[in-house]
This record gives structure tokens, C-alpha cells and sequence, in this order.
């Protein structure tokens, strides 16, 4: 079942019935477990649950009910059947519309915790009313949520494609490329350097995918697919530990469903056998 989530920035004025409380110790969220399944506590408050939240801000309504990120103190325990669990570990156990909510509470609730004063005259900040921003009484300066957009790309040679195993991934695990924008960039640009860098492959027929919000920290993950164009593998060893051409055939592990990554390789995997 997917609900439809509706952004806001105003909470109701009064509030009387069960909201989804997305609640975090760090990075790490508030979960109840059910079986193999992580649930978000649907509460008219945290204190309901004797938590006291440091700050909290309105998400918005996820199916006409609605959403609250927290920011709790560091030594907060979780009450009895419930957990505080990393949101990587949650991508397999969470309903794919409550891990979407999931990582915009937490990009939302970090934004919040670390922009209480203003950047240039360090005067406390007030968050604006009407919008997801913070404004300094003193100075004038304005912030709103920061987001780091990044590509990620399906490089395919025939009826092979092109994956990497990065030194942060899980052993064995393999999954398409991918990299940060830079300033001046274009995102075609960025996709020929990325894969040129990483793998020293050059690309053409650039074509959009779709995109993803993906809060590690605060990326916005743009998909797009590549042909080969030429080149030898030649990996970055301080990016990679191996890339290679593979077909349907011998696949390597790879992402999990909910990411964009498995996405691109799943689309592939599919065209290929029509």
C-alpha cells in the first residue's frame, strides 16, 4: 500500500489525534518492531511514551494524518519494544512510503539542530512561519534545508553492465556508479567525470533515469543511463576496490530494492530480456 505523503510547514493549531512521530537519537531512528517488519509510532505525543523531545518539526500529512520529526537527547532510551535503529538497516523492514518520510524527517531534523544560530553573526536564529527556513533577526541571513544533489549511473556495454564495489560497501556487494555534483557543473558533466575518474571508461547517450531523495546525509540521487564509448577499466583504488562488465547471467550481490541503484539494474535486467 502506498499513502500520499503532502508536504507542510505549519502545524495544526491543535493537536488531538494520533500523528506518525519520526523520532532520532542521531542518525539512528525510533522504531517499533513487529515480526520482520519496523513500524513508526502513530502517537498523539512522544510524552505519551515518556519521551521528551529536544525540537520537533512539522513533516507535513502522510495519508490525512500527521508527520513529526524529533531531534531527542543523546541518552535517551527507547521504551520497552521499541528500538532506535540506523535508517541503511531499516531500508529492508520499513514500508517504502514511511522510509521516504523517514529520511525527509531526518535531512529536516538535522537542518534544524544545526542551523539554532546564524552562520555569519552567530545570532540565534527564528524559523520563518510560512516556510521551511530559518532567519537571523540580526543580520537578515536566510537558510532553508541544504540538499547535495549527486548522479548515479547505469553504464551498459551490449548486454553488459557496468558495476563497482566501493571500500564503504558490505563484502561482495556490487552497484552502479555514482558521485557528487561539483560547482559549474552540468549533471551530463558530472556523470562523464564521475565514470571517467572512477573507472577510466568514457561514456555517450546520456539519458535521465528518474531520481531519488537518499538522506546519507542529505543527497538528492539523479539516475541516469550510459552507453560505453570506450576505455579499459582502470579503477581509482581510493574510491574502489574492483569494477567489471557483468551480464544477467553472473550478477554479483546488488543494492536493495528501495535504492535507485536497483532500480537502474533491475530496468536494465528487464529491457534486456524483451
Amino acid at each position: 500500500m502506498y499513502r500520499t505523503f503532502i508536504p507542510g510547514v505549519t502545524p495544526p493549531t491543535e493537536q488531538s489525534r494520533p500523528a506518525w512521530w519520526f523520532a532520532f537519537v542521531g542518525n539512528k531512528l525510533l522504531i517499533q518492531s513487529v515480526g520482520t517488519r519496523s513500524l513508526i509510532p502513530s502517537l498523539i505525543n512522544l510524552v505519551d511514551i515518556g519521551l521528551m523531545p529536544v525540537r520537533t518539526q512539522f513533516l507535513g500529512t502522510l495519508d490525512h494524518q500527521e508527520c513529526y520529526g524529533a531531534e531527542m537527547p543523546k541518552d535517551t532510551i527507547p521504551p520497552l519494544g521499541m528500538a532506535f535503529k540506523g535508517l541503511r538497516e531499516l531500508s529492508s523492514s520499513l514500508e517504502e512510503d514511511f522510509f521516504a518520510v523517514s529520511g525527509r524527517a531526518f535531512q529536516i531534523v538535522e537542518w534544524d539542530r544545526t542551523h539554532q544560530y546564524c552562520g555569519y553573526c552567530a545570532t540565534k536564529t527564528i524559523q520563518l512561519p510560512s516556510k521551511r527556513a530559518k532567519c537571523c533577526p540580526n543580520c537578515g541571513l536566510v537558510n532553508y534545508p541544504r540538499l547535495s544533489p549527486a548522479v548515479i549511473v547505469l553504464v551498459s556495454r551490449g548486454e553488459e553492465l557496468l558495476l563497482a564495489r566501493a571500500n564503504r560497501f558490505p563484502e561482495s556487494m556490487y552497484s552502479v556508479l555514482a558521485g557528487f555534483v561539483e560547482p559549474g557543473e552540468s549533471l551530463e558533466e558530472t556523470v562523464m567525470r564521475e565514470v571517467r575518474e572512477e573507472t577510466g571508461i568514457e561514456v555517450k547517450d546520456i539519458r535521465y533515469f528518474g531520481s531519488q531523495p537518499w538522506p546519507f546525509p542529505n543527497s538528492l540521487m539523479i539516475g541516469f543511463t550510459a552507453g560505453y564509448a570506450g576505455g579499459e577499466i582502470v579503477i581509482d583504488q581510493l574510491e574502489l576496490t574492483d569494477a567489471a562488465w557483468f551480464s544477467k547471467d553472473n550478477l554479483p550481490q546488488i543494492p536493495p530494492k528501495l535504492s535507485i541503484a536497483r532500480k537502474l539494474i533491475d530496468s536494465f535486467l528487464s529491457d534486456s530480456q524483451s
